[in-house]
């Protein structure tokens, strides 16, 4: 079984702060879109984000503070996630950030067997990714040693295998740093986020 997480605690700095996720996108926040991939996806969601957790209430789920390596980025998030989904039972865990709104249909399974991470366009989407649950321990070593704390890094410590999704008719790890891409979004349709 697997359990997934929108990773919503960026600090959204090139849309001028605030909630990325929380964002208008045909109707919905950003953050919606995400979690109903997630839930289409996986047997049990949850957000990360630091904060008032109040301002999730409406999608119905738990939110996962960083915890002791809040400032630690977004690998953070990802422990806290494991360590949810541990208690779970669950043996694997999906996570999209939740500023991208398009993850494909089928994503789960296209990314199976763990660890693995999603690739389009020349480009490796290093949180659209399916972790074992397993390495908690492990990334809560990465995380309290002295190195960088890289996502990058840390996949290939566990071995992430890279697997490519096709760009046609678009990219369906678009996410949305910039209001630029905010308006490509809204001009998107979200039903294209499918495997072909």
């Amino acid at each position: 079984m697997i359990a997934g997480l929108a990773l919503a605690g960026g600090a959204a700095r090139r849309m001028g702060g605030g909630d990325k996720p929380l964002l208008d996108l045909m109707g919905q926040p950003i953050l919606f879109h995400v979690l109903e991939r997630l839930r289409q996806e996986t047997a049990a969601v949850a957000i990360s984000a630091n904060g008032d957790p109040a301002r999730f209430s409406a999608f119905g789920c738990p939110v996962l503070p960083d915890g002791d390596f809040a400032g630690n980025g977004p690998l953070a998030g990802v422990l806290a996630g494991l360590e949810w989904a541990a208690d779970l039972g669950v043996a694997s865990l999906l996570t999209i950030p939740g500023d991208t709104p398009f993850a494909p249909v089928g994503l789960a399974a296209s990314l199976a067997p763990a660890p693995a991470w999603a690739v389009s366009g020349g480009r490796t989407h290093h949180l659209v990714a399916l972790w074992p649950v397993a390495i908690a321990a492990d990334l809560k070593r990465f995380l309290s040693g002295a190195g960088p704390v890289s996502v990058h890094a840390f996949g290939h410590r566990i071995g992430m295998r890279d697997i490519p999704f096709p760009t046609i008719p678009r990219d369906p790890f678009l996410n949305v740093n910039t209001p630029a891409d905010l308006a490509e979004a809204r001009r998107s349709d979200i039903r294209w986020g499918s495997v072909t």
